[in-house]
């Protein structure tokens, strides 16, 4: 499935958890209410929010049952003969699909010609760093360059959410608390992020970080491990790698990370980003007014966002 967070542009609303089939989005807690009246539930139909919530931030807090129920819906919708409310995704507005989650664990460092062109040593254990919700935006939203930096850059990664809580998995069972796959683009200020040993001030800029524009299941994509991933401004490609050039790959990070922090359902591991930023161009080429930044991911997708500066 390919889950979204939407609402209507006419008429903004509350943000709702859907899932598009065929280019259309069908909302997931209505088609549930739908699956247990024709499952002569209707108790529980008059009290779907208690089992599946709409609200995006619940729906992925609860994880793995409220995925199960969701593709319960799908399947329901995708072969049933009745009739079910489909929007067309231009009369919707998509938001970040995970809007809130209780951690963002970014790793640097993670592609060996990245690290070649930030000319720093191959890593021996994973880069880790954070950002915080304030940075997070959504695939329709403008990227802000604010005046305290002149050298905002981009880097497309995949982003690993998860759907199980963990602790001290093992590589090998790794991918079974992964709730599913989108594309981030790790916005970062160099100028900021290198006056100090330390990378926070460069990465977490309010309204920088684009998550989206859905989230694929992991039912869907079982092998996160050779995508093809590229960035592209203003239709120049500027990154164009594959996940399998990443050092530690997804389920070496989530063995990593879950033995140092408890993971929690709708936390985000952004995994890495490849060559091709524009730090490292000669002469740099940084991220101005009016720019527009494109990330694509094999079977994901694509997701495009302007960069806006202040008026």
């Amino acid at each position: 499935m390919k889950l979204v967070s939407y609402k209507f542009k006419q008429n903004l609303g509350d943000l709702r958890i859907g899932f598009i089939i065929n280019e259309k989005v069908y909302d997931i807690q209505e088609g549930y209410r739908q699956l247990l009246i024709f499952r002569q539930e209707e108790d529980l139909a008059n009290a779907v929010d208690t089992v599946l919530p709409a609200d995006p931030d619940r729906f992925f807090s609860i994880g793995e049952s409220a995925i199960e129920r969701a593709a319960e819906a799908y399947n329901y919708i995708r072969v049933s003969d009745s009739h079910f409310t489909a929007f067309h995704l231009e009369d919707l507005y998509l938001s970040n699909p995970v809007l809130n989650p209780s951690k963002i664990i970014c790793v640097g460092k993670n592609y060996a010609d990245h690290v070649a062109e930030m000319k720093s040593d191959l890593p021996e254990y994973p880069v880790l760093f954070a950002k915080f919700n304030n940075a997070l935006i959504g695939p329709e939203d403008a990227i802000e360059k604010p005046e305290v930096t002149t050298k905002l850059d981009y880097e497309v990664e995949l982003a690993v959410v998860i759907g199980k809580e963990t602790s001290k998995v093992s590589q090998e069972d790794a991918l079974d608390y992964v709730a599913g796959y989108t594309i981030g683009n790790d916005i970062s200020a160099r100028d900021l992020q290198k006056r100090t040993p330390q990378w926070l001030q460069g990465k977490t800029l309010d309204r920088s970080t684009p998550i989206g524009p859905w989230v694929v299941t992991s039912d869907e994509m079982t092998e996160p491990s050779d995508l093809a991933i590229r960035s592209y401004v203003n239709g120049e490609v500027r990154q164009s790698s594959t996940t399998s050039n990443l050092i530690f790959d997804v389920p070496y990070l989530i063995e990593f990370i879950s033995n140092l922090i408890t993971l929690k359902p709708g936390d985000i591991i952004l995994t890495g980003t490849p060559d091709g930023v524009g730090f490292a161009m000669d002469p740099p080429q940084y991220l101005t007014g009016g720019d527009v930044v494109t990330l694509e991911i094999e079977n994901i997708g694509k997701m495009v966002n302007k960069v806006q500066e202040p008026e």
